[in-house]
């Protein structure tokens, strides 16, 4: 077994002297002259000229008409490469250059289909004011769209939904919208039926919520909105149980019918509103003479005949009873 207080008492003196006897003074130093030198030369960084820097610039297209689509695929982002003084290339490393926002309505009552050549130049100059534009790519905007059909569709949720503790889902969830548009070609739109949600967990929900959910994306096709509010109505719920008898109808006046068990213990959930608001004389479990005397082996399933709407999750226990008919002539 290793003797840790041992080689702490060999090693202690040894590291104490190293450190006593190491030359920070000349350790300091090193270090003022290494941050005077950093300075420096980011001084003469600054002021240098012609210094180049590539960047990717992000585009946003904005007064998009709902009604059309793209006719071909519009780039998300522009690579350019500039030339600048080396106080401006820092500026753009550190906070990136802004979004190139294209507004697609602008263009359009213009004439203009595509940017490209001098006007692409220009919008880009106007992001780096005092650079020199060296290239970038692409080397055009296809921004042409074309007009199309639309459908409205149903919001159907696709995912799952789980509760904590005795919390239950109490109704079916809503939209808000319910309906969204979709456009597209005739030909797409006939084949869709619904607007699906991108599928989505909802994990361990103690109380009614409402949260924002991105419509399905389905290949030219363009939801507006393609976004959604959900809501989902939770309650808390509590466990209650009662003896229900067991009857028997349609049975003939000189037949009687006994039951082992003759009383079913049915156990369920209900929100603590309605608590107190059930009771026994609410359910029943009865049972058709035609479908007794038809189970030879003198058992029978048993399933509630009646119940509150306003229960979840019934369970009967026992699930299945035996019975004997007796003859009272």
């Amino acid at each position: 077994m290793i003797d840790v207080k041992a080689i702490i008492e060999i090693w202690e003196p040894r590291v104490r002297a190293y450190f006593s006897n190491f030359p920070w003074r000349n350790m300091l130093a090193f270090l003022f002259f290494l941050l005077m030198a950093y300075i420096f030369w980011l001084m003469l960084f600054f002021r240098r000229e012609n210094v180049e820097g590539t960047y990717r610039v992000p585009v946003k297209y904005i007064n998009v008409p709902e009604d059309v689509v793209f006719d071909q695929p519009t780039p998300q982002h522009i690579d350019v490469r500039i030339s600048d003084v080396g106080s401006q290339i820092f500026r753009y490393d550190i906070f990136k250059p802004d979004t190139l926002r294209i507004d697609v309505g602008e263009y359009h009552e213009k004439n203009i289909q595509t940017i490209q050549g001098n006007e692409l130049r220009y919008i880009l100059n106007n992001l780096f004011p005092k650079a020199t534009l060296l290239s970038y790519y692409p080397a055009l905007i296809p921004i042409s769209t074309s007009k199309l059909e639309k459908k409205q569709l149903v919001v159907v949720f696709d995912g799952e939904i789980t509760t904590s503790g005795a919390n239950l889902v109490t109704d079916s969830i809503s939209f808000i919208p319910e309906i969204v548009t979709a456009y597209s070609s005739k030909k797409i739109l006939e084949n869709l039926t619904n607007a699906l949600t991108e599928y989505t967990v909802f994990d361990n929900l103690k109380a009614t919520s409402q949260f924002k959910i991105k419509i399905k994306k389905v290949e030219g096709v363009k939801f507006v909105p393609d976004e959604v509010e959900i809501y989902i109505p939770i309650k808390e719920y509590t466990e209650k149980s009662f003896d229900i008898p067991i009857t028997c109808s349609n049975l003939p006046d000189n037949l009687e019918v006994k039951f082992f068990p003759s009383q079913i213990k049915v156990s369920f959930l209900a929100t603590l509103e309605d608590y107190k608001k059930i009771s026994p004389e609410d359910f029943a479990i009865d049972l058709d003479y035609t479908k007794l005397k038809s189970q030879e082996d003198g058992k029978i399933e048993i399933e509630l005949t009646q119940s509150p709407a306003m229960i979840r999750n019934p369970r009967l226990s026992p699930g299945s009873v035996e019975f004997l008919f007796e003859n009272l002539e």
